[in-house]
């Protein structure tokens, strides 16, 4: 921690243990105490901490042959290419590496797509977000936040997006009414970073439906619902919408190794010409190797059955906390992605102490917006274990409660 405090840059502020170890649901500190993870990286480690399928295609892949670049072809992109469009329901997959690399993708793609098919006039093309919205801290992707802590000070912003309420349907029908020049959509199903914000139900369906009707694209950014998160493959499932561009990384390699992709139809990935794009690392034969077994786990292990089981028990039982707790006001969520809504009267770190004493009691978590804490385990998690963690954030809560 001294080292990291003198030689690293403070853009962080994480809580005061130091991990060395993690196997599926938990991990282990410097001096040897275990802990559940209940943050799980920001969901990059659904499949759990350095899965043994995982682990075995990195060091293999590892040993033949890990970067190309992509000046030449090498031997597991078109397999793994081939393998995550089937995997989707997708024509074609442009991939990256990091998460806010895939966002910045979609939006060349989206622009470049509606000035050569949908035919807007240069440089009038604008992006619909939404308020609250977390989607990288890239220059261009900070321009359209509204939290200061991550825009304010990086000026002169990007232009061409335009900023609506969550949660909105007819403030995005106004909007695409009003507004002929715009190309795209751009939305997380589920507002992860602003607190596990979950919309009405059919919300995503009638937005998609309105994108359709006014040739714009739906833009879905699953960076962190996807990959079974939410109890579904991707959070769009839940109301049977297939975006025009599907954004995926972070649990896209179990958390072993940066791997993003953006997904998309003939018709738009087609815009995207030899030169105009690209990445040195993207689509290296260690990425592929790793993404594929990570997605074979998602699928041969029934992750996704596990997490929507067992975050409706974790949803019923700290509800039930709830309604006798002076502090824990309610809970909120799908799958194992999950917020629990702290009263703080007042006191504004109360969440970040509530998360110190987990700590101590054996369970890691963070807290976000001050007041929210989010609860996000391995999706390898079982009954037993979950049962346990619960009894954790019950007895820890007690202390609190005056």
């Amino acid at each position: 921690m001294a080292l990291e405090d003198q030689f690293g840059a403070h853009n962080y502020h994480p809580l005061p243990v130091v991990l060395e170890r993690g196997e599926g649901v938990y991990v282990w500190d410097v001096e040897g105490k275990k802990y559940y993870d209940f943050l799980s990286s920001y969901s990059a480690v659904n499949q759990g901490h350095c899965h043994p399928k995982i682990i075995q295609a990195f060091i293999q892949q590892a040993k033949k042959l890990t970067l190309t670049s992509r000046a030449f072809y090498n031997s597991r992109l078109g397999e793994y290419e081939a393998f995550v469009t089937r995997y989707f329901g997708y024509d074609k997959v442009l991939p990256m590496n990091t998460g806010a690399e895939a966002v910045e993708t979609a939006i060349k793609l989206c622009r470049k797509w509606a000035y050569e098919k949908k035919g807007l006039p240069d440089n009038t093309a604008q992006i619909v977000v939404c308020e609250n919205n977390f989607h990288g801290r890239t220059t261009t992707i900070v321009s359209f936040s509204i939290d200061p802590e991550a825009k304010d000070h990086y000026g002169p912003y990007t232009p061409g997006f335009m900023v609506i309420p969550y949660n909105d349907t007819n403030a995005l029908e106004k909007v695409l009414a009003e507004n002929p020049s715009i190309a795209g959509f751009l939305v997380e199903p589920i507002q992860g970073e602003a607190g596990v914000y979950v919309p009405d139900d059919g919300y995503l369906k009638k937005c998609f439906e309105l994108c359709r009707k006014h040739q714009v694209l739906f833009i879905a950014d699953e960076i962190q619902t996807g990959i079974a998160r939410t109890g579904k493959l991707l959070a769009c499932d839940y109301e049977d919408v297939h975006p025009d561009l599907l954004i995926l990384g972070k649990a896209l390699s179990g958390g072993t190794y940066p791997v993003s992709a953006v997904l998309a139809c003939n018709e738009i990935m087609e815009v995207i010409r030899p030169g105009q794009h690209g990445s040195t690392f993207g689509g290296n034969p260690l990425a592929s190797a790793v993404a594929i077994t990570a997605l074979e786990v998602i699928e041969n292990e029934n992750i996704a059955d596990n997490a929507f089981r067992l975050g409706k028990i974790f949803r019923e039982e700290i509800q039930t906390y709830c309604q006798h707790s002076t502090i824990a006001s309610f809970v909120r969520g799908k799958g194992l992605l999950n917020a629990l809504v702290i009263n703080n009267k007042g006191h504004k770190d109360l969440a970040w102490d509530i998360c110190i004493a987990l700590s101590e009691n054996g369970l890691l978590a963070k807290p976000t917006h001050t007041n929210i804490i989010r609860f996000a385990p391995p999706l390898v998690i079982t009954e037993k274990q979950l049962r346990e963690c619960i009894a954790i954030i019950q007895q820890t809560l007690q202390p609190f409660e005056t």
